[in-house]
């Protein structure tokens, strides 16, 4: 199960929050607003009345044992810049950071934020779902719930042929290549075997793709 850190309750976070928590993630939502963690406690793994402009508050909250942080703050560039400095001093290892405009994304970026986003330029629904997928390599979005994904090949799959697996039938997704040692092959056939380290690339609509994630 991947792990997030939403700081900043908007609009914007809030809907990043729930929806990583809808795809199985576990999520720690932190805000100033007791009003606003309230009314997302229901929602998320855990929510916290916290400042993350203190280092020390997000240290004692354990924040880098996370997978990622998403920094959703909006009212303030100056909060948003000095929450993304305490989360990579503090050695998470991803940080994406919403944006106002293109000279807050820039500053973001110099910070050491490993993705900014513009919420006008990007659903949030949309972030959350690129974000979740246990052991996805890549994401591509094709429409509002369909998709292509690069997944490490299960391990109940090893050894397996695609004849003997049929997850088209059972899953609802097509595996489009495999790739393997460097090498990609495109429309692998029925017959081929899949060898332990496989990356699949698999399109589907996102419950088969999460389906195929959780094999």
């Amino acid at each position: 199960m991947k792990s997030y850190v939403v700081v900043g309750l908007g609009r914007f976070g809030t809907e990043v929050a729930r929806r990583l928590c809808e795809l199985g993630c576990e999520v720690l939502a932190i805000d100033t607003s007791s009003s606003l963690i309230q009314q997302v406690s229901n929602d998320v793994t855990q929510a916290v009345v916290a400042d993350a402009r203190d280092k020390e508050v997000l240290r004692a909250l354990g924040v880098k044992d996370f997978d990622c942080a998403v920094v959703a703050i909006g009212g303030s560039l100056a909060d948003s810049i000095l929450a993304t400095m305490n989360l990579k001093e503090l050695g998470v290892g991803h940080i994406v950071c919403k944006a106002h405009d293109e000279t807050h994304r820039q500053v973001l970026m110099k910070l050491g934020a490993d993705r900014v986003v513009i919420p006008e330029q990007e659903n949030a629904a949309r972030l959350a779902r690129s974000l979740s997928s246990f052991n996805v390599l890549d994401y591509i979005e094709l429409s509002e719930d369909y998709g292509i994904i690069d997944v490490p090949l299960p391990k109940c799959w090893e050894g397996k042929t695609l004849k003997e697996l049929n997850v088209r039938a059972k899953l609802g997704v097509n595996i489009l290549a495999v790739k393997q040692g460097g090498q990609i092959n495109v429309s692998p056939g029925a017959d081929d075997r899949l060898e332990a380290g496989s990356v699949l690339v698999v399109l589907g609509d996102t419950a088969a793709l999460k389906a195929v994630q959780k094999q």
